[in-house]
């Protein structure tokens, strides 16, 4: 019926009845043997302003219109009749709701009316003075009876509520109440007349309230009312409204103006739902402040504990034989051990017991005892000393010997064996009780469970509870009372759990599980199994969770289909079982608890815990139930979510849910698809949760704790408007134009330029360059230059003469000490040792591979054409070095993350020719006119260089050419 009426589709009231009278016979919608039932009478459907609260009428055939629509349904199983009525309201005004709230709490009086013994029209009477007290315009509205008594035929004449019955209602009889208001609204102008109509089978009972047979249709406001948006409906109209204005528009100018108008009035999903968010953070934060702001002044109880005294005065001290003798004593009955000092029994708790330790050493027995102290680990700040300036014992060790002197019944060791034993027992029973107070130590005292006596309590059997009462599992029965449940295990454990501590009930069904269960999240812990529990389930298992696959099956197998049909049998049972469960528990707790049923099609995976669960939506909670420990997170209770590493290169993001409580430890969801990310953002939006992202994992306990600390700071800074991405976007594009505007590439043609440039150009530059300066100087232009985005050549050059003048001076007089002699001189000497020991070091060097590489032959050019030929090389050397150096450098570039200068010896490399051109590579460039040596055997990869490693490499290499020299001579 509400799909017709969403599609805005014309059904008839007739179409309808016979609809819902086709529905009795198909077990889709009946739980029970459809062939047993018939209708008492053809269902009823009126709206439209046309009603007539009689179950006399038949349904028209007028169509099915918005307002309130009637329903009556009478059903007759296995002889026994049995009828429901409800009022549907499609988008009801104020006034139609405030009266149906009213005829509800009619409704509830009634019930509590109907008790065994009293007569008939005194029920009516009662019922009829309540509403004129309460609207004395509505008395004429109500129907003329309200109900009659219903079993083998339908209607009772005798036995009817109204107000000249003088039968006597009786324990066990049933009867069907309907109670209406009629002919509403016509005292308003411009209103439709409309009616309301309430009617469910009940049982009479003898003291108490009748029990509702119909109960599991719900006719509570929010069940019964449906609200369908009307803006769409209006936007349409008004469209219709200017395309009726203007006919004249036709053809092509018609068609651009409704794009146009498409296309600036409506928004993506996306648009809307950002701002949405935006909405809704800053009603978060204004809803924080306040929050926070009322919750300034008050200062939570802080519970100091008892600290344990093990005598109140020296009189307790036992007299025992053993303190007497000064041995170590146990009192069990005080938790003490007795301790024997200087020459005094000394009384100290168990609690201050840290550890005792045993050996045996030779003929003797040691017993060290450790102690609790100021600055030592006692927990997690559970023990306060009084006085900590006090003088405390650390350990204590006492020795007795092993052997047993002539006339002793007993080694004196014993004392210490059996005082080991002892302090070890009475550790274990403290820590024990003091384990159980802590866990009863938050407990708040629940309410005495009213037990009911009533058979036709709502009952489930055969049924696990989680967590276990014991470490095995064990099958039990769930009964509900007057005020709460009561489950008891086959073993006569019992376990109460009561309404007004239920702060969600949930109810999951067994579709695609191997579970039915139902799930209660409390709202103070309660104790069961020597431990505190939040959250208690009962279930149980359809089907078998487990498949033996050794098993011969055949998709045709009698055998295997029975034994699924049977699987499905068994799960519609449960589910109609349960389901029933829920419905009169409702009933019985008049609402006070609701089930709530996770919805399964809005599910996404995720880990809260170790595995990868299915989490569902609920209507006000994300809850896994089917996995042991549940996890539940209560919307109500959530300020935001938080989105964390949401990349687009990982597969799975994390979910952070900060609660209001800031002092509440935050919940996290793990491993969630990044495929679902959109579906959770739409789901948080719809439920009205402020959500935003990152893309780093933040350390929750830090920021929750500098917020508790001054929450008023972090508001002024804008509160949680940091976990915006928006201004990190801005910053981000603002650094990006900075440097958009400081890197300016140049044009190919100047590098074809550059790279056309004749060698007279060249020389001037490298002459330039290779000036002395100062190194300050060259330091600036090597900052510079790496700023205007040089190439490598420009960059080695540089590096190149940085290194020259920083060790110019240091090697030139190292030279001259050794050499002696002049500049001309020195030129030929490296060049005869270079010769002779290019000789020797190709018979010793265990590099043989490496004498036939391409790098000897560049070696004796690089030489020949820098000292036999200076001039004749200035004209034809710049360009080939400057080409030669390009391709170094685009083949050195490939590598980008290398940022320092380094000149290293090539591995295929000749001692003596490394060291002769190492020696011609320090030498002053002025001395050569301006000329760039070559670096044949060396790489330059960047522009600094590490001083001591250059200088330790030169030293070793001009020993290594000296001792060769020598030889030679």
């Amino acid at each position: 019926m509400v799909a017709w009426l969403c599609r805005d589709k014309k059904v008839k009231h007739s179409k309808v009845a016979e609809g819902v009278e086709a529905a009795m016979t198909d077990k889709k919608y009946v739980s029970v043997d459809p062939q047993l039932c018939e209708p008492c009478y053809p269902p009823i459907i009126q709206s439209g302003g046309r009603y007539a609260l009689k179950f006399s009428v038949n349904s028209d055939k007028n169509i099915l219109e918005f307002g309130a629509i009637v329903v009556c349904l009478g059903v007759r199983y296995k002889n026994y009749c049995s009828n429901i009525c409800r009022t549907f309201l499609v988008n009801p005004t104020d006034a139609m709701q405030k009266k149906y709230d009213f005829l509800l709490t009619v409704y509830d009086k009634l019930l509590d009316k109907l008790k065994g013994g009293r007569r008939l029209s005194a029920v009516y009477e009662e019922v009829v003075a309540y509403v004129a007290e309460q609207h004395k315009d509505l008395v004429d509205k109500l129907t003329k009876s309200f109900g009659f008594c219903t079993g083998i035929e339908f209607r009772e004449s005798c036995l009817v509520l109204g107000p000249k019955s003088t039968g006597r209602l009786a324990a066990g009889q049933v009867y069907n109440i309907s109670v209406g208001l009629a002919d509403l609204g016509s005292d308003t102008k411009g209103a439709s007349k409309y009616a309301l109509f309430i009617g469910d089978t009940v049982l009479i009972n003898e003291d108490g309230p009748a029990t509702l047979l119909t109960g599991g249709s719900k006719k509570k406001l929010k069940n019964v009312a449906v609200f369908l948006k009307e803006e769409e409906d209006g936007e349409e109209e008004e469209e219709e409204e200017e395309v009726k204005e203007t006919p004249e528009m036709i053809g092509r100018g018609r068609r651009n103006a409704i794009i146009d108008s498409k296309l600036r009035q409506e928004q993506s999903s996306e648009e809307k739902r950002k701002q949405h968010q935006k909405e809704l953070a800053v009603a978060m934060n204004e809803a924080a402040k306040e929050r926070l702001a009322s919750l300034k002044g008050k200062s939570g109880d802080v519970k100091v504990r008892k600290s344990n005294v093990s005598y109140k005065s020296a009189s307790y001290i036992p007299r025992e034989p053993a303190v007497v003798n000064l041995k170590l004593y146990v009192d069990r009955k005080y938790e003490t051990l007795i301790l024997p000092i200087y020459g005094l029994p000394v009384p100290f708790h168990i609690s201050m017991i840290k550890n005792i330790s045993q050996a045996l050493e030779g003929d003797y027995t040691y017993l060290r005892i450790n102690f609790f102290h100021p600055g030592a680990s006692i927990g997690r700040g559970e023990v306060t000393f009084p006085n900590p300036d006090a003088i405390f014992v650390k350990e204590i060790t006492y020795r007795n010997s092993n052997k047993k002197e002539p006339g002793e019944l007993q080694a004196p060791s014993f004392n210490l064996n059996e005082a080991f034993r002892l302090i070890k027992e009475v550790q274990k029973k403290f820590k024990t009780r003091e384990a159980e107070e802590k866990e009863k130590e938050n407990l708040v005292k629940q309410d005495t469970l009213v037990i009911s006596n009533n058979k036709s309590n709502p009952k489930l059997k055969d049924l696990c509870i989680r967590p276990n009462i014991v470490q095995k599992r064990i099958n039990g029965t769930l009964e509900a009372h007057t005020n709460g449940f009561r489950y008891t295990s086959v073993r006569g454990d019992k376990v109460d759990i009561l309404y007004n501590n239920i702060k969600n009930a949930f109810f999951q069904p067994c579709d695609g599980e191997m579970i039915i269960l139902l799930h209660f999240h409390l709202k103070h812990a309660i104790m069961f199994g020597k431990k505190k529990h939040l959250d208690v389930q009962f279930y149980t298992e359809v089907g078998e969770i487990t498949t033996d696959l050794g098993k011969h099956q055949h998709m045709h197998d009698r055998d295997d289909l029975s034994a699924e049909q049977a699987e499905r049998e068994l799960r519609h049972r449960l589910t109609s079982a349960f389901k029933s469960f829920t419905e009169k528990v409702e009933t019985l707790s008049k609402n006070q608890v609701e089930f709530d049923t996770p919805f399964r099609e809005l599910g996404f995976p995720g880990a809260p815990f170790r595995s990868t669960v299915s989490l569902q939506p609920t209507s006000g909670c994300l809850v896994n139930l089917t996995e042991w420990p549940p996890f539940v997170i209560v919307l109500e209770e959530v300020e935001l979510v938080h989105f964390e590493r949401v990349q687009f290169h990982l597969k799975n993001f994390d979910m952070v849910f900060v609660f209001k409580d800031y002092t509440r430890k935050t919940s996290m969801i793990n491993a969630v698809p990044m495929n679902m990310l959109d579906h959770v953002k739409e789901w948080l939006n719809s439920c009205d949760i402020r959500y935003s992202e990152g893309i780093q994992s933040l350390n929750w306990p830090k920021v929750m704790k500098a917020i508790v600390d001054d929450p008023d700071g972090f508001f002024e800074q804008g509160g949680w408007s940091f976990l915006d991405p928006d201004s990190d976007e801005e910053d981000a594009a603002d650094e990006d134009e900075e440097e958009d505007e400081a890197y300016n590439p140049s044009d190919a043609s100047e590098e074809i330029g550059s790279d056309a440039s004749d060698s007279e150009d060249y020389s001037d530059e490298a002459s330039e360059d290779y000036s002395d300066a100062s190194g300050d100087d060259s330091e600036a232009e090597a900052g510079s230059s790496e700023e205007s985005g040089k190439d490598w050549s420009d960059l080695e050059r540089e590096a190149a003469e940085e290194d020259r003048n920083l060790n110019y001076e240091e090697f030139d007089d190292r030279n001259k000490k050794k050499s002696g002699s002049s500049k001309s001189s020195s030129l030929k000497s490296p060049m005869k040792s270079h010769k002779s020991s290019s000789h020797k070091s190709s018979q010793k060097s265990p590099h043989k591979s490496s004498q036939k590489s391409p790098h000897k032959s560049s070696h004796k050019s690089s030489h020949k054409s820098s000292h036999k030929s200076p001039h004749k090389s200035s004209h034809k050397s710049p360009s080939k070095d400057k080409k030669r150096s390009r391709d170094d450098s685009r083949d050195r570039g490939r590598d980008k993350k290398k940022s320092r200068a380094k000149v290293i010896l090539s591995q295929d490399a000749k001692s003596s020719d490394a060291a002769a051109t190492c020696h011609d590579l320090l030498k002053p460039a002025s001395s050569a006119s301006g000329l760039r040596p070559e670096f044949s055997g060396f790489g330059i990869i960047g522009k600094n260089q590490k001083l001591t490693e250059l200088r330790r490499w030169s030293k070793t290499q001009q020993e290594r050419s000296f001792s060769t020299r020598k030889e030679g001579s």
